[in-house]
């Protein structure tokens, strides 16, 4: 071995400190980055099988083909395996108890296509013949309609038309239906005798508001005949961009009319008929590994760079024996390929152990977060490898570089007497005088010491820059996506809706059965019906205003009409939520003086922008009266003026209650204010609606829904809302883990840095001793210099994260309104350990200098 790596890998000995919290950064940083590359093939993964599970493992459909158009189709070189499927159509369920879902949907597969679409025998097997069929277990456990093995159907089977309707309806579109009567019927109508040989599990492919239970028969090439057609459902040799332009040259040549994409699948392959989502996809995942390897690069380089100052003595010493600067170069070169050879490795298994870790952890969140049934495991490619470790490479190389050329460029004397790296000018290591006065000699000594080692001091600087402005960008960033959140759903503070399609009134017989469920703990019954009111123009929504500036017709005797939505809630919910918002429980139910609860904040979606906004509603006060009048009416004559008492204001919802946009007003009633205020024909319009919480709410939703109420919908919202809260929990886990990485990478950094300065001072810290600066001096010297460290970084880190907030509070106005709100707990909360991890690292680089001979401090060459 070369002599010059000889003493490289000595120097690595000797000063083990500092190589030991060098090759920790640099694994924390490796598996950071095999921890991202390995996220992102496992979340591909994951969303392909998901995908393959709700709409089977094909990516192009060739529609309607014939048998020849088949042949063309197998024989094509692109093809892997090709699916046979036809839908035969509809036939009517016979005693079927749920009337939403009256029909079998009979589809056909042939073997290949039975394992491309995952269908999943429970009982039985898979048919074998076109006379054979499997029926989906929802039959009997929804529709309560049993069949045994064996049992032989004649189903009469056709296609669904809606009234006047021209195309035929298909599982997608739900049923037809008003007032209770079907207003499609089934045409072309064939029939069939098939034998029952099996069940199957509920495809997945199946939807909830599909109007027909699955049951699935056999097709193959030799069923097809001369005039019928088939479905190609084609799996590929090789998943490529030129796909699409092959498939349609085939499609093309074979005169097929229709070609179908599984553009879900293929999007998560990385491939898009849309050049634009293609190249967008491309450029995140540039983007991406770009800011990771700024990142790295910046926080390693500090690594490499804040020794430079031993190292360039080091290295003065090898150039006064005849080294060149080829050889210093490569010196430092070879000891970041040692660095990285001793790293890389170790990352790479800390970073596929540290998302394993995480993936069994967040697992049942993920499944809530993309409802998805598979889980997420962590998938080791040699992709994935490659990546983590060229990323790797690249990092350690440039974060060696740069401190190689500059140490390389150092003359052997310079270098030796170390006059490069501290330069003793007046104007440099001038403080103020008033440091002194305050602080004493110990701070200004600390002070001068940061100013005359500018690269160590901004070193320390920058890495706990970085970590503040990351720390509190992802905090403000998880704090606005919870905003949003609440924005976007605002009154859905409920799990499931049930109402009357037809607008018939929820009678008590069907309340008391739902409520008297086992898995509902709360409930609010709302009856609502609509008024109107004239608001003086000095009262009105601040937009209202801004538009009878710019049109004085709105208004009539200088009043602006309010569309007044009256919401009814019973004895019990009333009071509950009188008392929740401050209001007067037994003014509300006084008939001879009507009185409300007035919502005078409204937050609502502002189309026109695409935002969410927040504003009043109205400007009112407690006690000020509104004259109600019927919007239905024209004739002033006709028209019931009712005059209603502000009874509270607030911004608090009752369960369920959708808020008002501008120009409408939310009234809070009794039912016996409701019963006074509205005339016969309001009463007898009055929407009913039941929201529910529920301890589980998908069984609850199933068993509303086995009551069989006709025209009764049962809307459950609980997915949707858990769905988005965990999405935003598993964006904030893995940004929080992202920035834990980082962090971790800046305080290794900053420990090594603080620990090799005050090893390198080891000598100047010995010659203030052997004058008489005693060890209460000396520590009061190293509080300051960590009071400084802080104070610098918090003046730098603090403005800069602000600044970024600001961009993206501004990012989330392009969508929502709300006010801007600085993050004072997060902010203590970086101010506090920024001082506890730079007085930490102090605290531990000093401990053994207390106990150093002055002597052989002086003697020290290596640390």
């Amino acid at each position: 071995m070369n002599i010059v790596y000889k003493l490289a890998i000595r120097n690595l000995k000797q000063n083990k400190r500092r190589t030991l919290v060098t090759i920790l950064g640099v694994i924390i940083s490796v598996a950071m980055v095999t921890a991202v590359a390995t996220l992102v093939f496992s979340f591909s993964d994951l969303m392909i099988r998901q995908t393959i599970a709700d709409s089977g493992e094909w990516h192009v459909q060739y529609q309607d083909v014939t048998k020849e158009q088949l042949a063309a189709i197998q024989a094509d070189e692109a093809t892997q395996t090709v699916a046979i499927t036809r839908d035969l159509g509809y036939a009517p369920l016979e005693g079927g108890q749920n009337p939403n879902k009256p029909y079998l949907f009979i589809k056909e597969y042939d073997a290949q296509g039975f394992t491309q679409f995952q269908v999943e025998v429970s009982k039985g097997r898979l048919p074998h013949t076109d006379k054979e069929v499997v029926i989906s277990e929802h039959v009997a456990t929804n529709a309560k309609v049993k069949y045994e093995i064996g049992d032989r159907l004649t189903l009469r089977i056709g296609e669904r038309f809606e009234q006047g309707g021209d195309h035929p309806l298909d599982q997608t579109e739900p049923l037809r239906r008003e007032d209770g009567t079907l207003t499609e019927t089934l045409q072309h109508i064939i029939t069939k005798d098939y034998t029952v040989v099996g069940y199957i599990k509920r495809p997945e492919w199946e939807t909830a508001w599909a109007p027909g239970y699955t049951i699935i028969s056999y097709v193959d090439e030799n069923m097809i005949g001369a005039t019928g057609h088939v479905n190609a459902a084609v799996v590929l040799q090789n998943i490529k961009p030129s796909l699409f332009a092959h498939a349609e040259n085939l499609a093309k040549r074979s005169n097929i009319e229709s070609v179908q994409y599984n553009n879900d699948l293929l999007h998560y392959y990385g491939l898009s008929k849309n050049e634009e989502s293609y190249s967008m996809m491309y450029s995140l995942s540039a983007i991406l590994t770009a800011v990771i390897m700024i990142g790295s690069v910046s926080l390693i380089y500090n690594a490499f760079a804040i020794s430079e100052s031993e190292r360039s003595r080091h290295l003065g010493m090898l150039a006064s024996v005849g080294a060149t600067k080829r050889q210093k170069r490569n010196s430092v070169l070879f000891e970041g390929v040692i660095i990285g050879l001793i790293s890389i490795p170790i990352g790479i298994l800390c970073g596929l152990a540290g998302i394993g870790i995480t993936f069994w952890f967040m697992n049942p969140m993920i499944e809530g977060a993309l409802w998805s049934s598979e889980k997420l495991t962590v998938i080791v490619t040699p992709l994935s490898l490659l990546i983590a470790c060229i990323v790797s490479m690249l990092t350690i190389f440039i974060s060696t570089y740069l401190p190689a050329i500059k140490a390389s460029k150092v003359s052997a004397m310079d270098a030796i007497r170390q006059t490069s790296d501290v330069k003793l000018t007046a104007k440099a290591v001038k403080t103020s005088r008033f440091i002194r006065k305050l602080f004493g000699i110990e701070a200004e000594i600390g002070l001068k010491n940061l100013k005359r080692n500018k690269r160590r001091y901004h070193a320390i600087v920058f890495s706990l820059v970085i970590s503040i402005v990351l720390f509190l960008t992802v905090s403000f960033f998880s704090a606005g996506m919870k905003q949003s959140l609440e924005l976007s759903q605002e009154g859905v503070n409920y799990d499931i809706e049930v109402s009357y399609s037809n607008g018939k009134r929820i009678d008590d017989r069907l309340l008391q059965s739902i409520v008297s469920l086992d898995s509902v703990t709360e409930y609010n019954l709302i009856q609502e019906f609509y008024k109107q009111a004239w608001v003086d123009e000095a009262y009105i929504a601040d937009e209202l205003q801004e538009m009878v500036m710019k049109d004085k017709g709105l208004l009539q005797d200088g009043k602006y009409p309010y569309e007044i939505k009256i919401h009814a809630l019973d004895d019990s919910s009333l009071q509950a939520y009188a008392n929740a918002v401050g209001a007067n429980y037994e003014q509300l139910r006084d008939p001879d003086h009507p009185a409300a609860i007035v919502m005078d904040t409204i937050r609502y979606q502002d189309m026109d922008r695409g935002k969410y906004i927040q504003t009043k509603a109205v400007y009112t006060n407690v006690g000020q009266n509104f004259e109600l009048t019927n919007s239905y009416k024209d004739n002033a004559e006709e028209t019931k003026v009712s005059r209603v008492t502000v009874a509270a204001l607030t911004d608090q919802a009752p369960m369920g209650m959708s808020g008002a946009g501008v120009g409408g007003l939310n009234m809070i009633v009794s039912e016996r204010i409701m019963d006074q205020l509205a005339d016969d024909e309001e009463l007898a319009n009055v929407q009913t609606y039941l929201y529910l919480k529920s301890a589980e709410p998908m069984s609850t939703q199933q068993e509303i829904e086995e009551m069989f109420e006709t025209n009764l919908n049962v809307y459950n919202v609980y997915q949707s809302r858990k769905s988005e809260e965990q999405q935003i929990l598993l964006t904030a886990v893995f940004s929080y883990g992202f920035i834990v990485l980082i962090s971790a990478i800046s305080i290794a950094n900053i420990f090594n840095t603080i620990s090799t300065g005050l090893s390198l001072r080891k000598r100047e810290i010995a010659m203030l001793k052997s004058v008489g600066m005693t060890p209460k001096g000396f520590a009061k010297m190293m509080n300051y210099e960590s009071i400084f460290y802080g104070v610098k970084s918090l003046l730098i880190g603090l403005p800069v994260s602000f600044a970024v907030m600001i961009l993206i509070y501004r990012s989330f106005a392009n969508r929502f309104s709300y006010g801007f709100t600085v993050p004072w707990l997060s902010m203590l909360s970086v101010v506090v350990a920024v001082f506890v991890i730079v007085v930490s690292a102090i605290i531990f680089s000093s401990r053994k200098l207390k106990k150093e001979n002055i002597i052989d401090a002086l003697k020290q060459e290596n640390i």
